[in-house]
């Protein structure tokens, strides 16, 4: 089976678990209101979202983490007596307080610890290769996606 029709499929098996558990939430609803999200892996967010999703529909816990770090912005704006705007100040970016190369997402899948890295087209930075070892030598798991079927085929060998 070729990569596209495979990831068509488990996108379709991700849309179909989302039918069956609305359906379980909300029985009275008729069926022509029903409405099942359009997901995409085509794009790191989008990706995410069918991860996280999956995790959540099948039972699992599962959360978006985020290593950003912080604007902190000092800059003031004034008019000055020729009647200028001026802006005097500085912006700057905080380094997170999170632990550097943190996974995308973290989940609990089956009573275990999962970290799940969303790789698109990128590498691996050396902190992420670092933090990926420090969770499986504490008996983690740790995944690497590059698409939808990527990672339900890693998740079904859970």
């Amino acid at each position: 089976m070729g990569k596209k029709k495979e990831n068509s499929e488990a996108l379709k098996e991700l849309a179909n678990l989302y039918q069956i558990k609305d359906r379980l939430k909300h029985p009275s609803m008729p069926e022509y209101a029903r409405t099942v999200p359009r997901y995409s892996d085509k794009t790191s967010n989008g990706l995410t979202k069918c991860i996280i999703d999956f995790i959540r529909l099948s039972g699992g816990q599962a959360e978006r983490t985020s290593t950003t770090g912080r604007f902190f912005d000092k800059r003031v704006q004034f008019t000055d007596v020729t009647g200028r705007t001026r802006e005097i100040g500085n912006a700057k970016w905080i380094r997170t307080s999170g632990t550097r190369g943190s996974a995308d997402i973290s989940a609990v899948i089956n009573g275990r610890a999962v970290k799940i890295e969303v790789k698109i087209k990128d590498r691996q930075s050396e902190q992420q290769k670092l933090y990926q070892d420090a969770i499986q030598k504490a008996g983690g798991i740790y995944i690497i996606a590059r698409s939808f079927s990527d990672f339900l085929n890693q998740f079904k060998s859970l």
